[in-house]
């Protein structure tokens, strides 16, 4: 598998800021882990407390302190603590991207480079390059997670459509078929607005060059047409009403009625999400199973657009430590990548683990589909709004809400990101 643009995007930024001396974050004292994660539910929460309890019998005397934070506050929370890595926790979820070297240049991100196992180097090689800044690793990946578009085959069969949208227009062809039978097309839970995002992420990724979007994510240059293109075709795809009702004050993933849950229980006929979609759904529908007629197909091309064939858009899942953890924190990021813990994570939380070697464990034609992708691809960008760092991912969302909400245009989300950047 080749990471080529994560690669790129990790590797330019500036050296990084003298790390904080070793002592001890908000543990109660050097044999106790304050680990934080995004797990509040199903099978993802009790995964990592079945880790934790195993990482504990296996270290006698070790205790791990669990917190489990709802996604959409995760990183709010994660920036007001470690404002004071004394009031951290030890292990954390990594923001990646922008996000992450902000920590790293803040100091809050311990160099894990001479600390990592054997097992993280050779099974995850092809992963640390997400994690690894101005030359040092600074996290464990845990799973490998690009984008498409998930939907459900019976109400595809159901509006009599054959063959999953290859390109845009076919796309919008589906939205047609599919709201003249009665069905929502397209789930979005635009009031997390990051959902809103990755619909003109993707289409920036297919509109623009890469020599244009490179430009645009790492030199903050958004002077080229596409990114305007990008948002009229998002703003076509609103005014078609693709979207389900009342999608800009529905939410993400919380419950039923969010958009995970419209799709998970087939009102409506598919959602832009990446890999982690299968292991929401199973929580969301009536029997806590897997969506059975979940089917899965690449985000579609454009015709005119001058993005590169078949490429990718999602980012690698790390963990890493507070610069003050104690030491046993090292060796709990270190066992995640096990490849028992590997294995059962893929299971657990539905996804594509990090180790390579880990992968057969994956059952689901949809995930295979991907895992072929990635192997395919040269090609994979990290989430636009991770990419881009805090201040202009979120200047971009809200550009995207606004428009989306008739308060702005597709030009306004490119002044949106100019600005911002402009401000630093």
């Amino acid at each position: 598998m080749k990471f080529r643009s994560v690669a790129a995007a990790a590797l330019a930024v500036a050296a990084v800021v003298g790390m904080s001396a070793c002592g001890s974050s908000n543990s109660a004292d050097d044999n106790t882990i304050v680990f934080w994660h995004n797990a509040t539910s199903g099978d993802g929460k009790v995964y990592w407390e079945d880790f934790a309890k195993a990482f504990e019998e296996s270290h006698p005397g070790v205790t791990v302190q669990i917190e489990a934070i709802q996604n959409e506050d995760f990183a709010g929370k994660l920036a007001t603590a470690m404002q004071d890595l004394s009031s951290g926790p030890d292990v954390y979820m990594a923001l990646g991207g922008a996000k992450t070297k902000d920590m790293i240049d803040a100091g809050q991100s311990m160099d894990l480079t001479d600390k990592i196992s054997d097992t993280v180097k050779t099974q995850m090689a092809a992963s640390l390059s997400s994690v690894t800044y101005d030359g040092k690793i600074y996290g464990v990946p845990s799973t490998v997670q690009p984008g498409g578009i998930w939907y459900s085959k019976d109400l595809f069969a159901q509006a009599g459509i054959t063959e999953v949208p290859t390109t845009f227009g076919k796309l919008k062809d589906a939205v047609t078929k599919l709201r003249d039978a009665g069905v929502d097309p397209i789930a979005l839970g635009g009031k997390d607005a990051w959902p809103a995002g990755h619909w003109y992420y993707w289409l920036s990724l297919r509109e623009c060059s890469p020599e244009s979007y490179a430009k645009g994510v790492n030199e903050k240059d958004f002077s080229d047409e596409c990114w305007t293109k990008a948002g009229e075709d998002l703003k076509e795809l609103a005014d078609m009403n693709a979207f389900n009702e009342g999608y800009l004050t529905t939410t993400a993933q919380q419950g039923a009625s969010s958009s995970a849950g419209l799709l998970a229980n087939h009102k409506a006929a598919m959602e832009l999400m990446g890999t982690w979609e299968p292991g929401v759904l199973k929580d969301l529908t009536p029997d806590k199973q897997f969506m059975p007629d979940l089917g899965f197909f690449a985000f579609p091309s454009i015709e005119g657009g001058k993005g590169e064939e078949g490429a990718l858009m999602g980012a690698v899942t790390p963990f890493s430590v507070n610069p003050e953890a104690p030491d046993i924190a090292v060796e709990f990021v270190n066992t995640m990548a096990e490849k028992k813990w590997q294995e059962r994570y893929a299971t657990d939380f539905a996804t594509i683990p990090a180790s390579v070697e880990a992968r057969g464990v994956v059952t689901d034609e949809n995930l295979k589909q991907i895992i072929q992708a990635l192997d395919n691809s040269d090609d994979m960008q990290l989430w636009m709004d991770t990419a881009l760092g805090g201040n202009i991912g979120n200047a971009l969302n809200a550009g995207i809400v606004n428009m989306l909400s008739g308060n702005g245009s597709a030009a306004d989300i490119v002044t949106a990101m100019k600005d911002a950047a402009a401000k630093g």
